[in-house]
């Protein structure tokens, strides 16, 4: 059951709402160390660290075609299905997000326009942990692939016996995906940052992941690799008022606890009978629930606390900015206007939270740990690099000039002054 906390002070928001830690210092050694050692020894050290923390010792870590080609042997007729629809929804979604946008005569004779191009080289990172977890690998690797990234590179994790869920290589092999490593944690995270013989070095890295991964890629980026934002232990948070289901809070909750015993629940109450309602409905499902003892431990620091007016209660909810946010009530449509921090939210009753963690279309890896106040998702847009052009024609220079002349003489730049000015005394 949550811990239930009856309208506390704003002033005790900062500690409620406060993400359970690792020692910030301590974890930024333990990483920095694995990645020092994978960016000297390259492949040598992955396989060292691959051993240590999975289990098994991989001669090749490269996943190979006949790998692909026979794991749709090994799924059932009706997680194929599943997948092929969870497809064309996440595609059909990301791809309303491929938009040309129009070019901008600012003056007469002056062309401004913005053009998207794909980044050429990514890396996806998919988690393995205590679940593989296949649905994020459609999540990065649709909108990469409509994005025409020339170079998919994707990482993860393999079981103790030196093999990946079957369900990720049918998806590789649905998408056209070749370029798959059995290579988890911190040690993947390294490989697609540096570059080995057998991994190619990308230019942005995404996929979220425990604290680990989380701040190898955070350290990366402090070196010129791009990621897509920090993404740590899943989170997520609800609003119940009075209208509504407790029996389908407590199976929200429920499917968020079973990520890791790191994952954090917050659930905010309109009324302490909601809250009561809400916990009982905990403590009756928990017991049919497969993943119970992890459950629990994410329990122990997950919280509901009872605020009965609703601005507080969404100003409370903001400041928490969570990953994932369900609005359970019938009046959920109205009450979005609240929400200004939040990295995907889900309206209404039936809105459950492993919709978008599979098949709605929307995509799941969002910004966790409070950066929803800052970062979106991921989206089409997290695959291009957006760049402006100008076309400016010679009365388009003239109409210009003076502004430009002005204000880079103001600024003491009369070489800017300067290019300006030779074109309007140019012949030809």
């Amino acid at each position: 059951m949550m811990t239930i906390i009856k309208n506390p002070e704003i002033g005790e928001w900062p500690n409620l709402l406060a993400r359970p830690a690792l020692n910030t210092l301590q974890l930024a050694t333990t990483v920095q160390a694995i990645m020092n050692e994978v960016k000297l020894n390259g492949d040598k050290a992955i396989a060292v660290f691959t051993q240590k923390y999975d289990g098994v010792l991989l001669q090749n870590t490269q996943v190979t075609q006949a790998e692909i080609s026979n794991a749709e042997n090994l799924i059932t007729a009706d997680l194929k299905k599943a997948i092929d629809t969870a497809i064309k929804n996440i595609y059909a979604f990301h791809h309303t997000q491929n938009i040309a946008e129009p070019i901008v005569e600012t003056m007469p004779g002056v062309l401004c326009w913005r053009k998207s191009i794909a980044i050429q080289n990514v890396g996806l990172y998919i988690p393995g942990g205590t679940a593989p977890l296949f649905s994020t690998l459609l999540m990065l690797a649709i909108p990469a692939k409509i994005a025409a990234c020339k170079n998919i590179t994707i990482c993860t994790p393999p079981d103790k016996n030196g093999k990946l869920h079957p369900a990720i290589l049918y998806i590789a092999k649905v998408l056209n995906l070749t370029n798959i490593y059995k290579v988890g944690g911190v040690q993947a995270i390294a490989a697609l940052a540096f570059g080995t013989i057998t991994i190619k070095k990308v230019n942005k890295i995404f996929g979220p992941g425990n604290q680990y991964v989380t701040c190898a890629k955070q350290l990366v980026q402090q070196l010129g690799i791009a990621i897509d934002m920090p993404a740590g232990p899943s989170e997520l948070a609800i609003f119940a008022d009075e209208t509504c289901v407790p029996a389908f809070v407590a199976a929200d909750v429920l499917s968020q606890a079973e990520h890791g015993i790191d994952s954090q629940i917050l659930v905010v109450a309109s009324s302490n009978k909601i809250a009561t309602a809400i916990n009982d409905e905990i403590t009756h499902q928990l017991k049919s629930t497969d993943r119970k003892e992890m459950a629990i431990e994410a329990l122990k620091h997950s919280k509901c606390i009872v605020i009965s007016d609703v601005q507080k209660a969404f100003d409370c909810l903001n400041e928490y900015a969570p990953e994932h946010l369900i609005i359970a009530s019938n009046n959920a449509e109205m009450l979005q206007q609240y929400v200004y921090n939040a990295g995907s939210v889900f309206l209404g009753n039936y809105a459950a939270e492993s919709a978008g963690d599979y098949a709605s279309g929307t995509n799941h890896t969002l910004p966790t740990n409070g950066n929803a106040k800052a970062y979106s998702g991921v989206s089409l847009d997290s695959f291009y690099k957006k760049i402006t052009y100008q076309k400016i024609s010679k009365n388009g220079i003239s109409a210009l000039a003076d502004t430009v002349i002005n204000m880079a003489n103001a600024e003491g730049l009369t070489a800017h002054a300067n290019a300006i000015k030779i074109r309007l005394t140019h012949e030809g």
